[in-house]
């Protein structure tokens, strides 16, 4: 799954309202699919830049977040680079890709079910359920040290007394 982060929730949001807003949307086309609405929320990059760089490999994203190098210079590695700085694995980028991810698919609300890589409003909730998911993880994991915060509790009303 997905290392759970802010940049992630934020562009997986952001994508999603782009869609919701009518931003071009086409599965076929590397710089308007899944993932290529992805890296136009979290990148500069336009929709015509991305497709310019993923033509310099072939495949769809599954193909090339599999077969690529990641430390060759190759453009395609760019976009790729961005997506794993993102927190996505190779697996994770298919799954977005294809909205496989069972865990995303069994919190979708109203339960599991199978969802249309290439319907706009399902790749809608696809986004926005993995982006809840993965901002519940970061709130999980969220560690707080109460004695920490009993030390300057105490430390405030013993300076409030002087």
């Amino acid at each position: 799954m997905a290392h759970p982060n802010i940049a992630l929730v934020e562009g997986l949001r952001k994508a999603a309202a782009g869609l919701v807003n009518g931003n071009y949307y086409a599965w076929g086309h590397h710089g308007a699919c899944n993932c290529g609405h992805l890296l136009q929320a979290t990148t500069k990059l336009t929709k015509e830049e991305i497709v310019t760089y993923a033509h310099t490999g072939t495949g769809e994203w599954t193909e090339l977040a599999q077969e690529t190098c990641s430390v060759s210079d190759a453009p395609i590695n760019l976009l790729l680079k961005k997506l794993q700085d993102l927190g996505l694995t190779p697996t994770d980028i298919h799954n977005l890709e294809y909205l496989e991810d069972r865990d995303v698919l069994n919190r979708l609300p109203g339960g599991f079910r199978w969802l249309r890589r290439n319907v706009r409003e399902h790749v809608v909730l696809y986004f926005e359920t993995m982006a809840t998911m993965l901002e519940e993880k970061l709130l999980n994991d969220i560690e707080i040290n109460y004695s920490a915060l009993m030390s300057q509790e105490e430390l405030i009303v013993s300076k409030e007394s002087v």
